[in-house]
């Protein structure tokens, strides 16, 4: 191949297999397109608030092993915050089987829900958390969303895109993976610092707009290819 492109820089310089082929290696970071979201509908928003309030954290996503969800179990457990986990997945059996016997009273797995009730809760929360502790969480779009939302993010270091879209201390709070103690004292801090929660979140906004928009995402693959075909016009093979 000519190029290889990463989501994020820290994905490349931490990656072994791609250290061997920095050379030829393109950072191009993940976009959203905000105007494909649905607009959150008032009816909607009573019917959630009335169900979760609004001041929770929030995770959205398949339920899948890596995604540490059974770590952030243990952290709601060690706080009084309540969790809202939003998906479906190969491991939800074994999540309600944990907050059943572990009798978690502040965690709400709704299964799978619809776009236009995802943007409602996002629009409601406090903050987003994503406590994923496998580098198979090679970025994580819903750090993105969030960010979209203007929420202050919580995630964790796994050498990866997660920590190129939340900025520690900047946009949210970033903690070492497989941590729970760290995933309860970040929850925490958002908790009882409102001030802190909008400065964040502001911030979060302000990098979704300048780093991860479709136009940007776009421009940097029409360079890249463009740069592509210059170097294959060059090559022999296809100037005969």
């Amino acid at each position: 191949m000519d190029r290889i492109v990463a989501t994020s820089n820290n994905y490349l310089d931490s990656s072994e297999d791609l250290k061997t082929y920095k050379g030829k290696s393109t950072v191009i970071p993940l976009g959203v397109d905000e105007t494909k979201y649905p607009r959150i509908q008032e009816t909607n928003t009573r019917f959630w608030q009335n169900k979760l309030g609004s001041d929770f954290f929030l995770f959205v996503g398949v339920l899948r092993q890596y995604k540490g969800l059974h770590i952030l179990l243990e952290a709601a457990r060690k706080t009084k915050h309540n969790v809202v986990i939003v998906g479906s997945g190969p491991t939800e059996r074994a999540l309600r089987k944990q907050i059943a016997e572990q009798n978690i009273g502040n965690v709400i797995l709704t299964g799978f829900l619809s776009e236009e009730d995802k943007v409602v809760l996002f629009n409601l929360c406090r903050a987003v958390i994503f406590p994923s502790h496998q580098r198979a969480e090679a970025f994580g779009v819903t750090l993105i969303e969030g960010a979209m939302f203007g929420k202050p993010l919580i995630s964790t270091e796994l050498g990866t895109g997660t920590s190129y879209v939340n900025k520690d201390n900047v946009t949210g709070l970033v903690v070492q993976a497989n941590d729970s103690t760290g995933l309860a004292n970040a929850m925490n801090t958002l908790a009882e610092n409102d001030a802190l929660v909008h400065s964040m979140g502001r911030a979060a906004r302000i990098r979704f707009e300048e780093l991860f928009s479709p136009e940007k995402m776009g421009q940097q693959y029409i360079a890249l290819y463009l740069s592509v075909l210059e170097n294959c016009q060059k090559d022999s093979f296809f100037s005969n």
